[in-house]
């Protein structure tokens, strides 16, 4: 049976069309639809429950080397206040699932993972926690609200001093007063927007949504779903793990080798990766150029023969062109490279493009 999360109750009132999704119960979309959310985030503001995301605390003095073992990434030199992405990989180089990290004292982090692994995960990092690393669950106990958009900062500065809104991409702020309410306020998001992260106690998360909503509305803000969620995440190119990662793909297939640190201590899988070399297929960016909408699981040819899949697919509300991400054979990775896409039986012919397919 699926969870709800805090706000269920909240969505309801506001007309969410409420689906299944890793486990939860989430507005898909509002009364408004998915195109008008999706450009409400790229001219002005939304507002996401989050909160299906799971939320595991590390802490300990050696805190720090479980997860530089746990994780690709490197976070020796990580100072407090920050915010650091990283993939995780399994013994045979595969990706359990990518993770943000944050800092808030040299023994004390917080790791986000996505929903639907956070059993997974939790049980995976478990394994491999060194002796004097705490880990703790601490999902149930937290809400997260994420309000993207460029108006963003001026929603926040209606009820926030200067100094409680991090300032920096990929920064956070600890024990942010909103309304006597203990909150972590981060500049972090998964649309390709200025936005920002708010987690609060479960119990306080109506209180914040409303605030979020009394206050924004001013300036355009209106509440989105899971549909805009995807539509803004893969204009910006942002991989969603069981699309363009899983437990069989590598990180420098997915594209994300800005994340993996080859030259820092051992790290889980560290060593396939090594032997497996330079991967056959990544991660590009496609363009339609005939008529036809992508989406993902749609088998990729060149000269007639199959040279890849889309992993995920759309057509993009704000740039107006069909778009789609896929894993495709490495030699033909060239921008400018055209091929065919199987949608449903017809031959739609793209291009290899640039991502993200926005840049902001």
């Amino acid at each position: 049976m699926e969870k709800k999360t805090p706000l269920y109750d909240v969505h309801v009132k506001e007309g969410g069309k409420i689906v299944p999704f890793a486990g939860y119960l989430l507005p898909v979309q509002y009364e408004q639809g998915v195109i008008k959310e999706h450009m409400a985030v790229r001219t002005a503001a939304g507002l996401f429950d989050v909160s299906h995301m799971g939320e595991i605390r590390f802490t300990g003095p050696t805190a720090l080397d479980t997860l530089n073992y746990l994780l690709t990434n490197d976070f020796t030199n990580m100072t407090p206040g920050r915010v650091r992405y990283s993939p995780m990989c399994n013994e045979h180089g595969g990706c359990v699932d990518d993770v943000l990290v944050y800092k808030f004292a040299d023994q004390d982090y917080l790791v986000v993972v996505n929903a639907a692994n956070k059993d997974k995960d939790f049980q995976h990092m478990s394994q491999y926690v060194l002796e004097g690393t705490k880990i703790a669950d601490v999902s149930d106990s937290v809400a997260q609200i994420a309000l993207q958009g460029p108006a963003s900062r001026d929603i926040l500065k209606t009820f926030l001093a200067d100094e409680e809104i991090p300032e920096k991409y990929y920064t956070a702020l600890e024990h942010v007063d909103i309304d006597g309410i203990d909150c972590i306020v981060s500049r972090t998001g998964y649309t390709g927007e200025l936005g920002y992260e708010i987690y609060a106690p479960a119990d306080k998360a109506a209180y914040i949504w409303q605030l979020l909503r009394e206050k924004g509305e001013p300036f355009g803000c209106i509440p989105c779903g899971l549909g805009a969620r995807d539509t803004l995440r893969l204009e910006a190119a942002m991989p969603l793990y069981g699309h363009e990662m899983d437990d069989e793909i590598t990180p420098f297939e997915a594209g994300l080798d800005f994340a993996v640190n080859m030259n820092a201590s051992d790290f889980i899988g560290k060593q396939v990766l090594l032997e497996k070399g330079t991967p056959t297929h990544i991660r590009v960016g496609l363009e339609a150029l005939t008529r036809g909408i992508m989406r993902e699981h749609q088998d990729v040819y060149f000269d007639g023969k199959v040279v890849g899949h889309t992993t995920s697919g759309t057509h993009a509300p704000f740039i107006g062109k069909a778009i789609a991400m896929a894993r495709l054979d490495a030699s033909l990775a060239k921008v400018g490279t055209e091929v065919d896409v199987d949608v449903r039986g017809r031959m739609v012919t793209a291009r290899v493009i640039e991502m993200p397919f926005i840049n902001k």
